[in-house]
């Protein structure tokens, strides 16, 4: 992985973020020797969300007051 110092990285950001937008390679911002950013191509999300994805897993009940019975109902208002 490649490493910039970020007054290099100041002086030549476009440039660098088109190097690493067609190498498809991370480069590594440092000040004073520690890792400071992380600049990485970017890649779309793996899937796209999908509206009632989850709805197989979920119980609709018609009623809900008859499993617990109307005296229980009325109880636990």
């Amino acid at each position: 992985m490649k490493t910039m110092t970020i007054s290099a990285f100041k002086a030549r950001a476009l440039r660098t973020v088109a190097e690493v937008a067609s190498t498809r390679e991370a480069i590594v911002i440092t000040k004073r020797g520690k890792p400071l950013a992380e600049v990485v191509p970017y890649r779309p999300p793996a899937r796209k969300a999908v509206p009632g994805q989850l709805a197989k897993y979920l119980v609709f009940e018609k009623d809900i007051v008859s499993p617990l019975g109307k005296d229980m109902w009325e109880a636990a208002r």
